[in-house]
């Protein structure tokens, strides 16, 4: 699978921009077929950062009021000491 793939989108919210500032923890909505190993090649290609540990989760459905968001598989992957991902840099 190519790495544009894999990694749909990064999740952009408050929580993951603390974690990102502080611990250095990034979170991607990731292919719901894609495992830890194929995460981790996907983000060191992308991004050309060194990746230490990758979780991953399946966040359930929401049922709105007139809307419905199916499941979708998120991955929280922890770089190595001194790297970081600008992906959040500008937005404020």
């Amino acid at each position: 699978m190519n790495p544009y793939e894999i990694i749909v989108r990064p999740v952009d919210t408050e929580k993951t921009r603390f974690q990102a500032s502080e611990f250095g923890k990034y979170a991607f909505q990731v292919h719901p077929k894609a495992n830890k190993i194929e995460i981790k090649k996907a983000v060191e290609a992308i991004y050309e950062v060194e990746v230490e540990k990758v979780h991953t989760m399946i966040v359930p459905a929401k049922l709105g009021w007139r809307s419905y968001k199916g499941p979708w598989k998120k991955a929280l992957v922890t770089l190595a000491e001194g790297e970081r991902i600008d992906v959040f840099e500008g937005a404020a």
